[in-house]
């Protein structure tokens, strides 16, 4: 399936990026390089992770402590967030039409 983000989540990928690649050189490049993988995965089965209230599938990324909001329209997977596990949760919800 094709991956569309939202504007609000390229943002939060792109400063999160941004983020850890000044806390240490590559580790940006890393960052981007899990999160890509993680949505090779949900592109070619996105109905793997179950679906919750409001109707998103959530993907936690293996190393880094984000996860990935996403529902399903059509032949798209769009992308609803990139979000910190531990940070103000489901913040992102009002995202959601």
């Amino acid at each position: 399936m094709k991956i569309e983000f939202l504007p609000e989540a390229r943002e939060e990928f792109f400063e999160a990026s941004v983020y850890y690649e000044t806390k240490e050189k590559g580790l940006g490049i890393r960052f981007r390089d899990e999160v890509a993988h993680v949505l090779e995965h949900v592109s070619s089965d996105p109905y793997l992770w179950r679906e919750r209230d409001n109707g998103y599938r959530r993907v936690n990324c293996p190393v880094f402590p984000y996860y990935i909001a996403y529902f399903i329209r059509e032949n798209s997977v769009i992308i609803a967030a990139v979000a910190h596990g531990h940070r103000e949760p489901e913040y992102w919800k009002k995202r959601m039409k």
